[in-house]
């Protein structure tokens, strides 16, 4: 298990993609703990978009595919197009991602958040 004394992700600007409150909340809440600046979260891919447009310096994303009956994947394009690493989170098993996500990393809903932050920590090192 991860805790903060073994994730840092001190002054990291992360964008949070979920349309549901709750999660949103309780994720964005236990990455601040971790150091992390967190952008959004929003609810909407429009809204995801408007944010990734308006930061010029973005460290990583996490992102629900399923937004309001809609899927992420234009928000994927724009943080790829951008260089900036994300993962996926979805409530569905056998979900398909297009073939240019199959190695994004992938959380299950039940989001285990310290999965999220670890993935969101290798990826930033990564870069």
């Amino acid at each position: 298990m991860v805790d903060a004394d073994t994730v840092n992700l001190e002054g990291k600007r992360l964008l949070v993609v979920e349309d549901e409150y709750l999660i949103a909340m309780d994720l964005s809440h236990f990455l601040e703990k971790l150091g992390a600046k967190i952008v959004g979260p929003a609810g909407s891919i429009e809204d995801a978009l408007k944010l990734v447009e308006s930061y010029d310096a973005l460290d990583g994303a996490i992102l629900d595919i399923n937004l309001r009956g809609g899927r992420v994947f234009p928000v994927a394009d724009a943080l790829a197009n951008r260089g900036v690493p994300f993962v996926f989170t979805t409530g569905y098993d056998a979900f398909t991602v297009p073939d240019v996500y199959e190695d994004v990393p992938r959380c299950e809903k039940p989001i285990d958040e310290n999965l999220v932050a670890t993935l969101i920590a290798r990826l930033g090192s990564e870069r």
